[in-house]
């Protein structure tokens, strides 16, 4: 199975979204050799579930938690059900998940071997 906690890279933009993180490096003779940030990405996995809505990835049209309707929602129960439903469907196992206050949340999670 391919392992989704190593890939590209992104890094915060100013818009509050997300852009890839290239970094150009060049040989002696000026070609590019390089230019993608490889990594960890299990945090940037997970952050792109949580924001993203049903739809948002093409691949699958059902994943995405839509964290941003919570902020408008008293009850924090049902994205709690949520997240655990839709990190399983990318194949995320969460440990532990506090969210029971939008300011001060946290959530462990890893990737199934």
């Amino acid at each position: 199975m391919k392992r989704k906690d190593t890939g590209i890279q992104y890094k915060s933009n100013n818009a509050g979204g997300f852009d890839l993180d290239i970094r150009i490096i060049k040989d002696s003779a000026g070609r590019i050799v390089s230019g993608l940030t490889i990594g960890e990405t299990l945090e940037q996995n997970m952050a792109c579930i949580l924001v993203a809505e049903p739809g948002d990835f093409k691949e699958n049209l059902s994943l995405g938690v839509g964290m941003r309707s919570a902020l408008l929602d008293e009850d924090l129960l049902p994205y709690r059900h949520k997240i655990k439903e839709q990190f399983a469907m990318d194949g995320l196992n969460v440990i532990n998940l506090d969210l029971y206050n939008l300011l001060n949340f946290s959530i462990d999670a890893e990737y199934e071997e």
